[in-house]
Order: structure tokens, then C-alpha cells, then sequence
């Protein structure tokens, strides 16, 4: 389970790579807390790593399999993010993974790897496939690591699902 360092794009290029983040409005800082106190799939408790995901879409359904199937959240927003094009990533790629990666709970194996990650402040951004949809990206944000402050992040916008989701 070996990740490569890579840069963001195959050359140097001018646009940013957007991600997005859907929390509570209270959690929209960019700082890793929930992560560090709760751990998630990618890393252990008491490492901060901001979660946030490819496209909008992507980051609502990796917050709506993590609710309670009675729970209509009614304070979320989204938080657009963008990371620097010459930002350095490291990609973890699927075949990187073991058999189970995608399974609930996740293996520790993942956590292993996103903690490492962290500790080691490579890179500030860390690319793994999606559990929810595995040919989709999200990216662990490191907000530890020293090029963590050229990564910006947008105004919080009230966010909902749509009620048919609840059906």
C-alpha cells in the first residue's frame, strides 16, 4: 500500500483543483479538528487531516452515507476549496489498496496509511479514491504541513439535501 508522490498535473499549469467540503456550518474551518478528535476512514484519532472531495456531488453523498437515516441535517454548508495547481499531492491509487478497503468500518490499514502521510508532511494534499464511488477522488488536506496556508478556502453556502433523499 505504497503511495507515489506526484505533482497535481502532468506540467505546469495555471488552474486550480477545486474540492469541496460538506459539514455543519460550525465545522467549516479548515483545520482538521473533527478529524483529530473522532479519526475517520483515512486517519487516526488525533491527527488532523481535513476531509473534502472532487465535485460537489461527490462531497454530498460522502456526507449523506455517514447520517442517521432519520436525521435531516438542517445547519450543513458547502465550502468550496481550492488547492494550487504546482501544490504537491501524493495519489494513492486503487490497486495500491487491499481487497476490503471499501468496507465498513474501514480497515486500520487506511488509517495507517493517511496518519503516515500526514507525519511524514511530504505533501500537502493526499489523493484517494472514494469508497462511496471509487472512480471519483477526494483529498485529505494536511493542515500541518507548511504549503497547507496556499490552499484556500471560499465563503460557507448554505447547504440541503434534497427531501426525496429521505424516501
Amino acid at each position: 500500500m505504497s503511495a507515489a508522490a506526484v505533482p497535481t498535473g502532468s506540467g505546469p499549469t495555471t488552474t486550480p483543483l477545486a474540492a469541496w467540503r460538506i459539514c455543519k456550518r460550525r465545522h467549516a474551518e479548515l483545520d482538521g479538528e473533527g478529524a483529530r478528535l473522532y479519526g475517520g476512514r483515512w486517519n487516526r484519532p488525533g491527527t488532523r487531516v481535513v476531509y473534502t472531495s472532487g465535485s460537489l456531488s461527490l462531497a454530498a453523498l460522502e456526507h449523506f452515507v455517514n447520517l442517521d437515516t432519520d436525521l435531516a441535517p438542517d445547519d450543513l454548508v458547502s465550502v468550496r476549496v481550492e488547492i494550487p495547481a504546482d501544490l504537491g499531492m501524493e495519489i494513492v491509487q486503487r490497486r495500491s489498496l487491499p481487497a476490503d478497503w471499501r468496507s465498513y468500518p474501514a480497515p486500520l490499514a487506511l488509517q495507517a496509511l493517511g496518519t503516515e502521510w500526514a507525519e511524514r508532511r511530504e505533501t500537502a494534499i493526499l489523493a484517494v479514491p472514494s469508497a462511496v464511488v471509487p472512480e471519483e477522488w477526494n483529498y485529505l488536506l494536511n493542515p500541518a504541513h507548511a504549503d497547507f496556508p496556499q490552499v484556500a478556502a471560499g465563503d460557507p453556502d448554505p447547504f440541503s439535501f434534497d427531501p426525496r433523499m429521505w424516501k
